[in-house]
């Protein structure tokens, strides 16, 4: 996910202009809808998050209890709030341990909890990998390993194959994410210099049967690639990852080259009887996100425009794209008076160019949003991701309106030269634009609206 996210937990909710942003979370709908387009948009936001919610999405998805031992283990930024879920809802006995970022904990009395370090590993991270991997084996066809996945545990449950030390793997997880490969890319090199993932947490605890519930984060919704997938067979060959870390002139230390040459780096496949009988649940996706801003936007009059929930690509070539079309309904007024609301979802990328400032992939692709939209009337726009925090910075996304990029101008800012220099936050931080919400211990991507109203008529 790029650029790296903050390791500190997120400053609480700041006070920002017209008091838009530091809405309580989760969002309650207000009884009418203000005419204001940034609440408006900011209230689309806080109904997909909340739509992604452990506590709501785990309801009715629980496996019967086993004749023997339940075991719950998991990793990801919804990793504390489902293990709360599910102590919640289980009947019977439950033990376990879950992997979470610093900051995103939640009360547990029978799943322990682990904070460690996202999205480069720590040695939290490893050592709560470790005993997790260490709690599912021994077990017999009797118990029932309940695995809770959701985006951030890939670079949560760090633990390093036999030869790599966690600072090699540091190493190779800070330069994937400022060379802007996807996550599907970045996981597939996870997985091969990984103890756990990619199918090997399952084979550990073989013959219990497994379970994953699991938060999807990720275009297309595939297993595999949530979390590096530690309870599903690998597609992926280590051949790839070889290539990936050359195709993105990765200087990978001695030990990961060595690790990938070795056939003992090969991730179970497919068939593999170990896993055989295992069951993955996905709870929720970016499309259900979508769909919950969608049929609010709808019932307020405003028709919604849904483009899609895979969207990748680097976030500015992304943002031109999403401009075009606003422009397109904003110029031909196909819509007559009836404002209409752009959607879309997915995760974009940022390659850094040199050092970089700060902000995060959402924040860049609103910042050069507004710079392709120049000052457009009657058209506004929300970008942020839906863990609560972008990139470098304490935001998780940002507004921008028709007066944007004057008011950056009054304090002496440039748009494009902030672009350039690749400083969303501090941009967006400076004209007090910032959503800042905390974490929201959920994560289904990137979530982008883009308002559009002919002749600037919102609704109300």
């Amino acid at each position: 996910m790029h650029p790296a996210k903050a390791r500190d937990p997120p400053a609480p909710p700041c006070h920002n202009r017209d008091n838009l942003h530091d809405h309580p979370f989760p969002w309650q709908p207000d009884d009418t809808m203000n005419d204001n387009p940034r609440r408006f948009l900011r209230q689309l936001f806080d109904t997909a998050v909340h739509a992604a919610a452990a506590e709501t999405c785990i309801t009715g998805h629980l496996p019967d209890p086993p004749r023997g031992r339940t075991i719950v283990v998991g990793g990801g930024k919804a990793a504390a709030a489902m293990a709360r879920a599910v102590e919640e809802q289980w009947q019977g006995d439950i033990s376990g341990l879950v992997v979470t970022p610093y900051g995103h904990g939640a009360p547990t009395r029978r799943i322990e909890v682990v904070e460690a370090s996202h999205p480069v590993p720590d040695a939290a991270g490893r050592d709560g990998a470790r005993r997790l991997l260490e709690s599912v084996q021994g077990l017999t066809a009797d118990d029932l390993v309940l695995c809770l996945m959701s985006g951030g545990a890939s670079a949560l449950l760090a633990l390093p194959a036999e030869g790599i030390a966690l600072e090699d793997k540091q190493a190779v997880n800070k330069a994937l994410l400022r060379s802007g490969a996807t996550i599907h890319q970045m996981n597939c090199v996870r997985k091969h210099l990984s103890a756990i993932k990619g199918g090997r947490l399952a084979a550990a605890a073989a013959p219990a049967r497994v379970v994953t519930l699991a938060i999807s984060d990720v275009p297309g919704d595939d297993p595999s690639v949530i979390g590096s997938g530690p309870t599903v067979a690998d597609p992926s060959t280590r051949e790839q990852a070889r290539r990936l870390i050359a195709d993105f002139g990765i200087d990978a230390p001695a030990s990961v080259i060595a690790r990938l040459k070795d056939p003992a780096s090969e991730t179970p496949k497919p068939g593999d009887p170990r896993l055989a009988g295992g069951i993955v649940d996905i709870l929720v996706t970016p499309r259900d996100a979508l769909q919950a801003a969608a049929d609010l936007a709808r019932a307020n009059g405003v028709a919604p425009i849904v483009l899609g929930d895979t969207i990748e690509g680097e976030a500015r070539d992304v943002a031109l794209v999403h401009a075009a079309i606003a422009r397109e309904l904003a110029l031909h007024d196909d819509l007559g008076t009836k404002p209409a609301v752009i959607l879309s979802g997915g995760e974009t990328t940022v390659t850094l160019r040199g050092q970089g400032g700060s902000g995060g992939r959402n924040q860049e692709f609103l910042l050069a949003l507004a710079v392709a939209l120049d000052a457009r009337i009657g058209v506004h726009a929300l970008a942020a991701d839906t863990d609560g925090i972008d990139g470098f910075s304490r935001a998780a996304g940002a507004l921008i309106g028709p007066d944007t990029l004057a008011r950056a101008l009054t304090l002496g800012i440039d748009a494009r030269d902030s672009l350039a220099r690749q400083d969303s936050g501090g941009f967006f931080t400076s004209l007090d634009d910032a959503i800042v919400t905390g974490p929201t211990r959920t994560n289904v991507n990137d979530f982008r609206a883009i308002l559009v109203a002919p002749g600037g008529a919102f609704p109300t």
